[in-house]
């Protein structure tokens, strides 16, 4: 990766051309984290959040996200996924949630960014729905943990 491809000759912002692309299959896997008070993290582990199952919740805006990634960044392609799937680890001595998305398509150009939106979407859901009682929650470390597919192959983080 020796340029930035969604700029022109001129420096202008244009979507990349992927029509001469071989359809391959491809995969993405992005995690993030999001860490909470101990009793916040407890009212979403025993199901007694004011608005319902958050992690439920999470899991359902994560994929509905994916799905959208191509109305929220400007440049990236409508991307036909063919699987989304949406992981959550519980780390109760560290009071955190962490989250892992898994992208699959067959197609042109690459997941990575449906996989890394998914994940934030998981993680400002449950912030959003813990807010009232834990408005100091912080979420980060959202990152691409692997890619397969397409002429740049397989990497890993």
């Amino acid at each position: 990766m020796s340029e930035l491809t969604h700029f022109d000759s001129e420096g202008q912002a244009h979507m990349v051309d992927v029509g001469s692309k071989a359809d391959t299959e491809r995969v993405a896997v992005a995690t993030g984290s999001i860490h909470m008070l101990a009793s916040t993290l407890q009212l979403i582990i025993n199901g007694d959040a004011k608005k319902g199952d958050v992690l439920g919740i999470a899991r359902i805006a994560a994929i509905q996200a994916s799905k959208r990634t191509s109305d929220l960044i400007p440049l990236c392609h409508p991307i036909s996924l063919t699987k989304v799937s949406v992981e959550f680890e519980v780390d109760e001595k560290a009071n955190t949630i962490h989250c892992t998305v898994t992208t699959k398509c067959t197609g042109k150009t690459g997941v990575e960014m449906e996989a890394l939106t998914a994940t934030s979407v998981a993680l400002l859901t449950i912030y959003d729905m813990s807010k009232a009682v834990d408005r100091g929650m912080v979420m980060g470390e959202i990152k691409l943990l692997e890619k397969q597919g397409g002429k740049s192959g397989h990497w890993v983080a």
